[in-house]
């Protein structure tokens, strides 16, 4: 069943994690890495699996957009309303976020515009990643893996979205001694929750 999709306003309220992980990022810079997640699923076998995608953007207050290749496990893998944690290390901010939540599925027209838009966001060096043969598969000799794929070239059908909602953040601020956990949940309004490190 999908879920409902919370519709952005220009005045829906921030939830009070969102300020703290806007701090921590402008703390790493302009650093490509500030940008990059990691993120926890389960195989179809019920072993675990971890792998790191890209920031892209938020999606209202509390829903964020990643970007994968269709024909790659972890689609698999996060169909319908899949749970899921990312991790979101900020080194120079010396803060760890941990997102929990689960898989957003969009209305086609909604998911059409906004796979668009993120197509025409990317770089030509950013999009050929969706012009190399499918990832997992055994390496081919003379296989295309272009550098570059132009404003101009095709949305390939394997460029998928993947639009997380949040239920539960956590972050731990390893400054000063001892370091610093707390929690917010969807469920409870986002109150924040002071928790042992």
């Amino acid at each position: 069943m999908p879920v409902p999709i919370p519709t952005p306003t220009e005045n829906e309220p921030l939830p009070p994690w969102r300020p703290l992980l806007r701090g921590a990022l402008e703390r790493q810079g302009r650093s490509p890495q500030a940008r990059w997640l990691q993120l926890a699923s389960l195989a179809e076998d019920g072993t675990p699996r971890v792998r790191t995608l890209v920031f892209r953007c938020w999606s209202g207050a509390t829903a964020l957009d990643l970007l994968t290749d269709r024909r790659s496990a972890k689609s698999g893998e996060l169909k319908g309303t899949a749970p899921l944690e990312l991790c979101w290390v900020l080194p120079k901010a010396r803060s760890q976020f941990r997102l929990r939540g689960h898989r957003l599925q969009l209305r086609s027209d909604e998911e059409r515009q906004a796979l668009e838009r993120h197509w025409l966001a990317l770089t030509p060096r950013g999009r050929a990643l969706w012009g190399w043969p499918a990832p997992g598969e055994p390496l081919q000799d003379k296989a295309p893996f272009p550098r570059e794929l132009q404003d101009d070239a095709p949305k390939p059908e394997h460029f998928e979205l993947l639009r997380v909602q949040l239920q539960r953040v956590e972050l731990l601020e390893l400054l000063g001694h001892p370091h610093r956990r707390r929690c917010w949940r969807a469920a409870n309004g986002w109150q924040e929750e002071w928790l042992n490190p």
